[in-house]
């Protein structure tokens, strides 16, 4: 009879385990990096020879920090909510194009619309795996001292602009 209990015990566990994940939110994949300096690098900027961006560069500013490329999907879905917040003027957004090439991604804000105060380049993708990305577009809120203060995993929207953004931004910005 017990060893019909083992099989049995063992697949309401796994039961359990699968219902726990199904009630979790996808787009809320924890960071370390949360409370924490943004990663130091310097890389050079798109389609702007010799020049070089770096998160020293946005020291006293709350900004936000989006991974994006040409060849992704759901940027592309992202992207027209990008270009009101580039309008808006609400906070600086810096683009980190991501394992792309230069020319295709020049090519695809030329079309689409530049929401950036700048792009930087990341062909190799070693700032991604500095700042744990996981896949593009991923967003990051980085505060006045450079601390990363949230990170939004999948395309942005504008419920979620108007809902935790703009006010976790204004938040920042008062402090």
């Amino acid at each position: 009879m017990s060893r019909y209990l083992w099989p049995l015990g063992l697949f309401v566990v796994l039961i359990g385990f699968l219902f726990v994940g199904l009630s979790l939110n996808p787009r809320e994949v924890p960071s370390p990096l949360i409370g924490k300096p943004a990663p130091a690098f310097s890389v050079s900027q798109l389609g702007e020879a010799g020049k070089t961006f770096a998160p020293a560069d946005m020291k006293g500013k709350v900004w936000l920090l989006n991974v994006w490329a040409s060849w992704c999907v759901a940027c592309r879905q992202e992207h027209p909510v990008l270009v009101d917040l580039g309008r808006s003027g609400a906070v600086p957004l810096v683009g980190l194009q991501y394992k792309d090439e230069p020319d295709a991604g020049l090519k695809w804000l030329a079309e689409h619309g530049n929401p950036y105060v700048l792009s930087a380049q990341d062909r190799d993708g070693r700032v991604g795996i500095d700042f744990g990305v996981y896949g593009v577009p991923e967003t990051f809120v980085i505060d006045r001292q450079g601390i990363i203060r949230h990170k939004y995993t999948g395309p942005l929207t504008p419920q979620l602009l108007r809902d935790d953004v703009l006010p976790l931004v204004k938040k920042l910005e008062a402090s």
